[in-house]
C-alpha cells in the first residue's frame, strides 16, 4: 500500500478541524490493522495541531457498525475502503437494503494494492489453479474479505463452489492459518509486513500470484468488489513475494463524514474524487 499521500489527508483532516474550534470530533475505528493505524494517526494530527480542537477514535466492531452513525450525523467522520463506501451510499452488497445516501466523500487518502499469496512450492502461478483448494470462508470479522475473495476467484470464472471452504473469523487468523499450512492462498497487500512473516515462515518461501489482466476479467472482479482497479507491481526491494511483474487489484482508502457537517468546516475542493 502507499502511505505518502496519507500526510495529505491528514493535513485535510486538521483543516475541517481548524474552523470549529472547541469543538471535539469522533472518528470510527476497528479495534485493529490498517484502519486503526490510519484512524490513530488523523486523530493524534488533528489533537496536537489545533489548540481546543479534539478528535477521538470510536472504535466499533467493524467499519459496518460506524457507516450507520457516520450516515446519521451522530460522529463526524469515518474512512474506509472505496467499496464499502460505494456500498453504502448504494444499498448494496454489505449495505444491501440499507442505503446511506448522507454520507459525503472527504478525500482519497492512499491506495491498497492486494492479490492472492501462496506457497512457491504449490507451484500455482494463476487463479484457475486454486480450483479444490483450501480458501478461507466466513470472515465472520471482516465480512469484506468475502467479497474479495469471490471476486478473485470470479476473474477466472471460479466461485467459492469450486474449492474447499475454511471457515476463518478474521484476517490475521486466517493469515496464520495459511502460515500453518491449514490453508493454500491468503489475500495480502503488496509489501505487507504479514507477506514478510508469511514468506519467512513456509519453506521454500511465497509468492503473490497475478490476476488476469482483461477488461472481462475486472468487470467480474468489480461485481464483487466495486471501484476497483488494476495495478501491475513490478518486482523490488521491499515486495516480498513479487517475483515477476504481477497485476493486483487496487482499491482506494477514502476519509468521509455525513452532508450535516456544514461546508464552513473545509469541505470545498475535497470532495468528488470518488463519487459512487
Amino acid at each position: 500500500m502507499k502511505l505518502v499521500p496519507l500526510t495529505l489527508a491528514t493535513a485535510a483532516a486538521v483543516g475541517l478541524a481548524a474552523s470549529a474550534s472547541a469543538q471535539t470530533f469522533g472518528i470510527g475505528s476497528t479495534k485493529a490493522g490498517a484502519v486503526s493505524q490510519i484512524t490513530a494517526t488523523i486523530s493524534k494530527a488533528v489533537s496536537e495541531h489545533r489548540d481546543g480542537v479534539q478528535m477521538r477514535k470510536q472504535t466499533m466492531g467493524g467499519t459496518q457498525q460506524y457507516i450507520p452513525v457516520v450516515n446519521a450525523g451522530e460522529l463526524g467522520f469515518g474512512i474506509s475502503n472505496i467499496s464499502q463506501y460505494h456500498m453504502g451510499q448504494q444499498g448494496i452488497g454489505l449495505s444491501k437494503g440499507r442505503k446511506y445516501s448522507n454520507l459525503r466523500l472527504v478525500t482519497t487518502m492512499m491506495k491498497f494494492t492486494v492479490s492472492p499469496v501462496v506457497s512457491l512450492k504449490s507451484g500455482i502461478t494463476k487463479v484457475s489453479q486454486l480450483k479444490g483448494k483450501r480458501i478461507a470462508s466466513g470472515f465472520k470479522g471482516a465480512p469484506l474479505f468475502v467479497y474479495i475473495t469471490s471476486g478473485a476467484l470470479a476473474t477466472d470464472g471460479l466461485s467459492m463452489k469450486d474449492v474447499k471452504n475454511v471457515p476463518q473469523v478474521g484476517l490475521v487468523q486466517h493469515w496464520r492459518a495459511f502460515m500453518a499450512g491449514k490453508l493454500d492462498m491468503a489475500i495480502a497487500a503488496a509489501g505487507s509486513g504479514f507477506v514478510k512473516q508469511m514468506n519467512a515462515k513456509i519453506k521454500g518461501g511465497i509468492r503473490h500470484i497475478s490476476f488476469d489482466k482483461s477488461p472481462e476479467a475486472l468487470k467480474r472482479m468489480q461485481k464483487w468488489f466495486p471501484r476497483s482497479e488494476w495495478a501491475v507491481v513490478q518486482p523490488q526491494k521491499g515486495l516480498t513475494g513479487v517475483i515477476e511483474p504481477t497485476n493486483f487489484v487496487s482499491y482506494d482508502f477514502l476519509l468521509w463524514t455525513h452532508k450535516k457537517l456544514s461546508n464552513d468546516v473545509g469541505l470545498q475542493g475535497c470532495q468528488g474524487h470518488a463519487h459512487a
